[in-house]
């Protein structure tokens, strides 16, 4: 019987670093080409102006305060010995060299602060800020997170993501042999898309040989876009059973050795508009994790049947 039905975050790390190691989530203050008038804006409709941001840069805290403050919290929490500085908000490559490498270098300063986690586009990224993040993967664990959503291009543009695919394959291209990790975000539930417009978007993500992913549940968010379209019935909410069963179809079609960061959306309850059942992250994990055992299936399991059909 598998005791791992996949590769999870939290043991890649630990057997990385021989202990405990938690992302500590950083917002610097960045914006995005999709809200600053670049391309939009307006954003993604599903993203509110807060941009998944904790708001601390607006409460005038530092890099540095803010990491010391979670590591005082995850490590009474979880017990852990080492952190990796998670700048998750909007777009993290997207500001001049000089100022980005101010940023890195403030949270990797920090006791314990093993590595960067780097949330940004695939339109954000150009060979001076590639070079930076190389120079720091010499010496510290560097992951970059690109936001893809959706392997088509006709579901970015309804969700108004601002770049393709192609957009996106050339930014792994780039940044591929430098020794940085690579992940891709994907959301399942967009408007429009099928399960197996759901599923293609894990083929391209195994085609593309990724180092990992972040698998988000499409949740409604107040002062979004995809708020209007819910409240006037043109966009309907996966049911939880549908979610999970997804997850674990999208999970059969990744390789064993992609590093599966996150599961599930984690929404602001005071934002979430529906459903509900979003707030259950905790039951949303167990129920995958046993519908898995159920199904007697694993990450990896469809990989090489998908190639031949």
């Amino acid at each position: 019987m598998r005791q791992q039905r996949y590769t999870d975050l939290n043991s890649y790390l630990r057997r990385m670093f021989g202990c405990r190691v938690q992302k500590i989530s950083v917002d610097a203050g960045l914006t995005c080409p999709n809200r600053d008038g670049t391309l939009s804006l307006n954003g993604c409709i599903y993203c509110n102006s807060r941009g998944s941001g904790t708001g601390a840069h607006r409460r005038g805290m530092s890099i540095a305060d803010q990491v010391r403050q979670g590591k005082e919290r995850l490590s009474k929490r979880y017990n852990a010995k080492k952190f990796i500085a998670y700048f998750q908000s909007f777009s993290n490559t997207y500001a001049p060299v000089p100022v980005l490498q101010s940023l890195y270098d403030e949270a990797l300063a920090v006791e314990d602060v093993v590595g960067l986690s780097i949330g940004t586009r695939p339109d954000c990224t150009d060979e001076p800020i590639l070079d930076l993040l190389t120079e720091y993967a010499a010496r510290h664990l560097v992951w970059i997170e690109y936001g893809l959503q959706s392997a088509h291009d006709a579901t970015l543009i309804r969700i108004h993501r601002g770049h393709d695919t192609a957009c996106f394959r050339q930014a792994v291209e780039r940044t591929r042999g430098r020794g940085i990790s690579i992940c891709a975000h994907v959301i399942l539930g967009l408007p429009g898309e099928t399960r197996g417009d759901m599923l293609d978007t894990a083929r391209f993500i195994t085609d593309l040989g990724l180092d990992g992913i972040k698998i988000h549940l499409l949740y409604v968010v107040r002062g979004t876009p995809l708020e209007n379209l819910y409240g006037r019935g043109r966009y309907r909410c996966l049911e939880q059973e549908e979610y999970v069963d997804l997850v674990c179809d999208f999970l059969e079609r990744l390789p064993e050795r992609v590093v599966i960061q996150r599961l599930t959306g984690d929404p602001h309850p005071a934002e979430l508009v529906a459903p509900e059942w979003a707030l259950k992250k905790t039951e949303n994990l167990r129920r995958i994790r046993e519908r898995l055992v159920e199904r007697d299936t694993w990450q990896g399991k469809r990989v090489s049947v998908d190639r031949i059909l």
